[in-house]
């Protein structure tokens, strides 16, 4: 891994959390993420499975965590087991976790090989009655791909058929959500990365660059700076391409009076930042550019405010389309006839302002949470309003990473520069 250690403390506190909400008489199981493949016989970098990393800290494929908190034997409560290293695999592949390495880094005193499982699992659920299996609960997921949670599931529940089966996802999604300390502060490190990129950028656009070399400086700046990888797809999107949500292609060159969206993060340990910035090609924004900037800015501010306690994603949506509309027509681009005939399920402000204002953020980027949960201090949210009008090819969208506190909130991204003004200092500089 490139980003330095966590310290096993956050994992201890997570699993505490966690085992205190199972029922009595339980096991809890946690898989890995697979390798994907390419072709041939290739594969994609690893990603972790959030949930073993939340309540783990490990980081390497082929890995199990057992949790079972009120188990007779307390060397068997915690129990992790990971792949077997050898000198082959040393060589070919490099290091992997020793059991003595795991230990240290998760906080978890028992640390198998891989083929000790099966055995350790059938002595715990002899005096079992309730198994937790993790899924892919999340609200946007759609991929057909079978995981090695869901393989684990399949040979669980056949091997295993008259033991009461629960869902793991609720209880783990409902913790994640309101981070500890030291998540803040992994996110808060992907956050400084990324502003390091954007300064750089700053310095390095003007026209004739190409989509894919700022794409470049971005991933050097990156790299050089411990992040593991970009969050997402870096979006690079300059003139018409501003207006599509998720334009990835990043292949076109940027032209003299047109603006670049970037829609960008570092990853860190883990942790994701999440950033969208639109700066001009020139250094100077033009006088049409400029009122959809300061309007969509007006709009991402007040929307930061709204984010307080005790409000639901629904609700705080509705609240800041209605700032939206409120701009919109400033801009003259919808007009209250507009806003009397419209759908109400699909408001006028819709037609220049589509998705959403904010996900939570953390582990994943679109992290894990009930929409309807009401908003508590350490939830981390985006906060990215848009305006896109394709026939000026002008798309406009402003994001930040907001912490909710209990005194208010704060701004992980308060040193990225977002004004029109010194953006256009920094790029003139």
């Amino acid at each position: 891994m490139k980003y330095l250690p966590i310290g096993q403390d956050l994992f201890i506190t997570n699993r505490k959390k966690l085992s205190a909400r199972l029922q009595a008489s339980s096991v809890a199981v946690f898989n890995s993420s697979d390798l994907m493949p390419t072709s041939a016989d290739g594969t994609m970098p690893f990603k972790q499975d959030a949930n073993i990393f939340y309540l783990s800290g490990i980081d390497q494929e082929e890995s199990i965590l057992l949790l079972a908190p009120d188990f007779p034997d307390e060397r068997f409560r915690e129990v992790l087991f990971l792949r077997e290293t050898n000198e082959e695999i040393a060589v070919w592949e490099g290091h992997k976790y020793t059991i003595e390495e795991a230990a240290n880094t998760s906080g978890i005193k028992t640390v198998k090989w891989l083929n000790e499982f099966e055995s350790v699992f059938n002595t715990i659920l002899a005096e079992t009655e309730h198994i937790y299996l993790d899924s892919n609960e999340h609200i946007r997921n759609g991929s057909q791909v079978e995981t090695r949670t869901d393989r684990f599931t399949n040979w669980c529940q056949k091997n295993y058929p008259l033991h009461e089966y629960q869902r793991i996802a609720p209880i783990i999604y409902d913790l994640r959500c309101v981070k500890e300390q030291r998540e803040i502060e992994m996110i808060q490190h992907a956050c400084d990365i990324t502003e390091i990129g954007f300064r750089r950028i700053l310095e390095f656009t003007k026209p004739g660059v190409w989509e894919y070399e700022l794409e470049a400086e971005l991933s050097y700046e990156f790299l050089r700076n411990r992040a593991s990888r970009f969050a997402y797809d870096p979006i690079i999107a300059s003139g018409g391409n501003s207006c599509v949500l998720h334009y990835i292609e990043n292949n076109q060159q940027c032209k003299d009076g047109d603006i670049i969206l970037f829609d960008v993060g570092a990853e860190y340990a883990n942790y994701n930042a999440d950033m969208t910035r639109v700066i001009p090609v020139n250094g100077k924004f033009s006088k049409r550019q400029r009122q959809v900037y300061d309007a969509v800015l007006r709009v991402k501010n007040e929307a930061t405010e709204l984010l307080t306690p005790g409000s639901t994603i629904p609700d705080y949506h509705k609240a800041v389309g209605e700032i939206m509309e409120r701009e919109l027509l400033a801009l003259g681009l919808i007009s209250k006839s507009d806003i009397e005939k419209q759908d109400p399920d699909w408001p006028a402000y819709k037609k220049y302002f589509m998705h959403g204002t904010s996900h939570h953020l953390g582990l994943n980027v679109h992290d894990v949470a009930s929409i309807y949960k009401k908003f508590e201090p350490g939830m981390v949210f985006t906060v990215e309003p848009g305006i896109y009008i394709p026939e000026e090819n002008i798309g406009i969208r402003l994001e930040d990473n907001i912490v909710i506190t209990k005194q208010g909130h704060d701004n992980l991204m308060k040193n990225i520069p977002i004004h029109a003004e010194e953006i256009e200092s920094l790029m003139n500089a």
